[in-house]
């Protein structure tokens, strides 16, 4: 471990979790807190830091769901790094920064450190992936982490360079810090600004927005587009961006962007999916230009950012040129190879030379020399520079990210030596001298990172930092010389040890300038302020600050008031049947009044009378009260002493468990001309009963009304006012059943008529639901009676289902009880589908968190009920997956399936078989059955079967191995014929492996990359290369003209000893001190002419890939 001081780390965008056994993926709803820039809160003290480098040997054959690392200490702390090596659930590497000794710390115990985790590419280490953040580790998030690192399919491939020799590098940089207080932060206070929040991954959006509100004239532009008072935000770009702009200028806290995101067309998906800057730049400023057109400020984007280059090619020995003119709104820089920005125009304007095969086709004068390149007709007033920091790898097929040291200055001279990079017909009366305005950061590597932005607004010395909600006062170096990227040396931290210093790659960098012509910068850095926002949009912003600003005086003052929430007859009677069946009256959904506490709940019971119209003498109240068995009833009325009390002091006695508010229903009694009058007196021996109706012809349940009985009466004495409730006539049979609770399970129990209310444990608040007894044809009804349909309502559950061929598509919806078992669930669908044996149906329950399926299925009968179908790390869902398998789920379960690719013996084919078979089985089995599907070189051919892993034979399945411990997911199982010198091979002979290879010359170091087929091959003692090459090219049927460029090698542990014609080559296959066959093989050299594979894990491109659209 070197003990070393880290630059800051800023955060990445990922989502970041806490790593749990139970998830399985990432979860939008746990992302990090949002503390981007926590690492540039002042430290109080350097902080001590330090690298922890973790070699794991025999990575692939890790047969451990997680793995921790050795202990190291940075900080005086103890930490460890924790991986699950075949992903958290995902098709992921998962890794996290652990605190070794959390279980074992003292209660309250946390501590804030800034790490990376880098998994090292060992072939290139520009393509190391590297990921960082921060994190307040406590008891409860003792780790912190990635669980989507970076795709397995990377990983467990050797040509990337992740795994070398099946040893995979992973490291930690850590430091702890202290922190002062992050959020004491006041932005607008300390520099005159605010910062934008952050939706998830929008931080890019974020420092493209900011820099584009401090461009004054674009801003005013903005503010001058037509809007109307009828737009909403939400679909209408310009009233989101004037909207933005506004709270920026005038807010004096952090501002959203969900609107903006809305008026784009982006649902959350997209604000989780962190895009390109630069494409997002081109999209909005084209929108913008589309929706100036035919408005006073037409033409804006483009008198801003618009030049023009000029395309020639021009003849050397004929007069002839051709010329095309372009317009740019940005330029793409170069930083490979380039050491500041002129190099980079240097590059731009460099003139190619098209000679030979490559000579230009002049229309007259047919193929001839020529030169082609590109000059500058006229640079824009507003100058954007988008920095090449990510490239396409063709050799490694994958984006890298270039972080090398990158120059830019504070004035840039474009009409530098001359002229140079103008064309002739460039007007160079205009002086070509910028300023720079700002520096965009990404910080990070290709796989995700955090954008943030360096701005100085009025092109004073003072530089600010946005960082998403954080705005700081920043010195020019921060801006300028620390992005510029590259290596930076570490100071020595031990003097009492020599060692060689220590070098790290600056991961942060800018990736985009912004430049403002000196002589436009008074036109551009111009005035903006109220009279530039239209009228409408002054009153639409104000009212919504005041209405930001009134809920913000009601949170701060809201231990001042009450709210009481009201509930009335009218309530109960629209609500039941409807939006509730269980209970009275939903909460949230009647009228609620704010009172001050101090007001006495007579003066309150007035406020009720202007609201309902119900004068204070015919009002009664019933507090509610929650029951044992989880009901909500009225309990008991309110006393004339507790009514003489404030609401305060009533709320403190209606509920101590929950006093955020108190809730009343109100009992009016209507006389006959349905006018209040006074409600009755209410006697100890006087019980409120509230009654439903059920219809089973309907299916039907509603609220009738409420009715006072006498404890020591009898049901049987009231069926008569029950029966007129119902407008049923006064003899009608009726059945009562009291509706009890509901949770977890319904209880709901017949009343008998013949005993008293008393006996039957009735009381205030109970709910009695009843059914005509004797109705024909009631038999036939799905829910013939209140307990079946209250049981059928209470675990219904509509399912949405979706195939798992197309998992973002819902099919078709099936209504199902969360009580069917797994049978009934297959069977309902297997009848929608119209297939005769539901067996074949597989299910595979959603993953809330990732919304896609889980990646194992649901196994035959292996849940009970739906419900447990349903459920994904306590949260509910409501869709399933389904496949229709070719055989029974029962049957497919008792079988293993393999891929097995078959190589022919003598054609150049390789067809891959899906072999199935019992679990107990062979690779005996396995080949005997293979050898019934594909074509053998003669009918007595042996087969044997290999395990290939990324182009190496790791192992020959002797034929007993029993095919349930063989997993094909990461490697490949090869079938083919043994050939027959294999089968004669003498005792002096020896059987090596062979294995196609390439070289990396751009490294300092050997770095060997295999790729193709290996195979075995037999040498004889004594041979020589050039008799063993014969036999392996006539093998391979290579070409002569392309063999003669095949180079030799012996190969041990990766490292090539280059083999002449006349070695013998058995002679370097005699040690037997090395780890495994595979480490030791005859290496043949060539360049790689088979088209790429594209691997499985290419196809999900990374959601940073995907393209930025905007809809509206």
């Amino acid at each position: 471990m070197t003990l070393m001081t880290t630059p800051p780390l800023d955060q990445d965008d990922e989502m970041l979790i806490p790593h749990n056994d139970f998830v399985e993926g990432p979860q939008p709803m746990e992302v990090a807190p949002d503390t981007a820039s926590m690492a540039d809160a002042q430290a109080v003290d350097d902080p001590p830091s330090g690298r922890f480098t973790w070699t794991i040997e025999n990575f692939s054959r890790l047969n451990t769901k997680k793995l921790y690392s050795d202990i190291f200490f940075v900080g005086g702390f103890k930490w460890r790094i924790l991986i699950f090596p075949k992903g958290n659930n995902v098709d992921h590497l998962s890794m996290y920064l652990d605190v070794a000794d959390s279980a074992t710390l003292p209660y309250g115990w946390s501590r804030y450190a800034q790490f990376s985790l880098a998994v090292s590419n060992q072939m290139h280490n520009k393509y190391t992936i590297r990921k960082d953040t921060q994190h307040q580790f406590n008891a409860r998030e003792s780790d912190w982490g990635f669980t989507s690192f970076m795709p397995l399919g990377e990983l467990y491939d050797p040509s990337r360079g992740f795994l070398v020799n099946d040893t995979c590098i992973v490291e930690a940089e850590v430091a702890v810090r202290k922190v002062a207080d992050y959020w004491s932060h006041d932005s607008k206070k300390e520099t005159g600004y605010v910062g934008l929040k952050n939706q998830g991954a929008t931080c890019y959006m974020n420092s493209l927005l900011q820099t584009l509100y401090h461009i004054p004239y674009f801003r005013k532009a903005v503010y001058h587009m037509p809007t109307t008072e009828n737009d909403m935000p939400s679909g209408s770009i310009p009233l989101a961006l004037q909207s933005l702009f506004y709270k920026l200028q005038y807010s004096d806290t952090s501002v959203a962007t969900k609107e903006l995101t809305k008026s784009f067309g982006w649902d959350t998906y997209d604000s989780f999916m962190q895009h390109d800057v630069q494409e997002l730049n081109r999209v909005l400023c084209e929108k913008l230009e589309d929706k100036m057109k035919a408005t006073v400020v037409e033409g804006t984007i483009q008198q801003l950012f618009e030049g023009h280059h000029m395309n020639y090619i021009e003849c050397i020995n004929v007069d002839y040129k051709s010329t095309r003119k372009e317009s740019f709104y940005d330029l793409q820089l170069d930083v490979k190879g380039c050491e500041d920005v002129y190099a980079s125009f240097d590059k731009y304007v460099e003139v190619e030379r098209l000679e030979g095969d490559n000579r230009y086709h002049a229309e007259q004068y047919g193929l001839q020399d020529a030169r082609k390149g590109v000059l500058f007709i006229d640079f824009p007033p507003v100058l954007q520079l988008q920095l090449k920091r990510f490239e396409y790898d063709f050799m490694r097929d994958t984006m890298v990210k270039i972080n090398d040291r990158y120059e830019f200055p504070l004035q840039l001279d474009l009409d530098r030596e001359n002229g140079k990079y103008l064309s002739p017909e460039a007007d160079r009366t205009v002086r070509n001298l910028y300023t720079l305005h700002s520096v965009l950061v990404h910080s990070g590597g290709v796989h995700g990172g955090h954008y943030y932005a360096y701005i100085r607004p009025t092109l004073s010395d003072q530089w600010f930092k946005f960082d998403d909600e954080r705005v700081t006062k920043e010195d020019v170096k921060r801006a300028l010389e620390e992005q510029y990227g590259g290596e930076e040396e570490l100071p020595q931290t031990n003097p009492g040890f020599i060692n060689a210093p220590f070098k790290f790659t600056k991961y942060s960098n800018a990736y985009m300038l912004v430049y403002i012509r000196e002589s436009d910068k008074e036109k551009i850095i111009c005035n903006v302020d109220e009279k530039d926002i239209a009228e409408h949009l002054r009153i639409r912003l104000k009212k919504e600050q005041e209405e930001k600003e009134q809920k913000r005086k009601e949170k701060a003052e809201a231990h001042l008031y009450t709210l009481i929430k009201v509930a009335r007859n009218e309530d109960l009677a629209e609500q039941i049947g409807r939006d509730i069946y269980f209970d009275l009256v939903d909460h949230e959904k009647v009228c609620s009044f704010r009172i001050q506490k101090q007001m006495p709940f007579n003066v309150f019971k007035e406020e009720v009378a202007k609201e309902f119209g119900i004068p204070v003498q015919y009002q009664r109240f019933w507090l509610w009260a929650k029951r044992q068995n989880h009901t909500y009833r009225p309990n008991r009325l309110l006393s004339s002493l507790e009514e003489a009390q404030t609401v305060g002091q009533l709320r403190e006695v209606s509920n101590k468990a929950n006093n955020a508010e108190l809730k009343l229903f109100l009992e009016v009694e209507l006389g006959q001309d349905l006018q209040p009058v006074p409600p009755p007196e209410k006697t100890k021996e006087d019980i409120l009963l509230f009654f439903k109706l059920y219809d089973p012809f309907k299916e039907e349940l509603r609220y009738l009304g409420r009715m006072f009985v006498k404890g020591a009466s009898k049901p049987m004495e009231i069926l008569t006012r029950i029966n007129k409730m119902a407008g049923f006539g006064p003899d009608e049979e009726i059945q009562l059943y009291e509706e009890i609770k509901f949770e977890p399970n319904v209880m709901c129990e017949h009343i008998d008529k013949k005993v008293t209310f008393r006996t039957c444990q009735l009381e205030d608040g109970d709910i009695i639901c009843f059914q005509k007894s004797s109705e024909v044809g009631r038999e036939q009804c799905r829910y013939p009676d209140v307990p079946s349909f209250l049981e059928y309502v209470h675990n219904r559950q509509v399912v949405r289902f979706r195939s798992l061929e197309k998992p973002k598509e819902d099919e078709f919806s099936l209504e199902l009880s969360k009580l069917y078992n797994y049978d009934d669930v297959v069977e309902r669908v297997a009848h929608h589908l119209g297939l005769d044996d539901p067996s074949k149906i597989r299910l595979t329950s959603h993953n809330c968190y990732s919304q896609q399926p889980k990646p194992q299925p649901i196994k035959y009968r292996g849940v009970e009920h739906l419900s447990d179908m349903l459920v994904h790390y306590n949260q509910n869902s409501d869709i399933l997956y389904y496949e229709v398998l070719d055989i029974p789920l029962p049957e497919l379960q008792c079988l293993k399936t393999l891929k097995v690719a078959f190589h022919h013996a003598t054609k150049d084919e390789v067809v891959i078989h899906a072999i199935r078979l019992p679990k107990q089985s062979t690779v005996g089995d396995v080949l005997d059955d293979l050898k019934t599907k594909v074509e053998l070189s003669h009918p007595i051919a042996e087969l044997r079967l290999l395990e290939v892993f990324y182009h190496k034979i790791y192992k020959i399945f002797p034929l007993s191995d029993k095919i349930e411990n063989i997993n094909d997911q990461y490697w490949t199982l090869r079938a083919e014929e043994i050939p027959e010198e294999e089968k004669n091979i003498g005792p002096h002979d020896r059987l090596i492996h062979v294995y196609h290879f390439m070289k990396d010359s751009a490294q300092n170091q050997v770095q060997v990359q295999n790729f193709g087929e290996p195979f075995f091959l037999v040498i004889h003692e004594g041979e020589t290369l050039a008799e063993v090459k014969v036999r392996i090219q006539k093998r391979l049927q290579v070409p002569e003209v392309e063999f003669v460029n095949w180079k030799f090698a012996f190969l041990s542990l990766g490292r090539p000893e280059y083999l002449e014609d006349s070695d013998v080559v058995s002679t370097r296959f005699q040690r037997r001190d090395v780890y495994g066959a595979w480490e030791q093989y005859l290496g043949l050299e060539h360049s790689d002419n088979a088209p790429k594979r594209s691997y499985a894990a290419n196809q999900n491109r990374h959601t940073f890939e995907k393209p930025v659209k905007i809809y509206n």
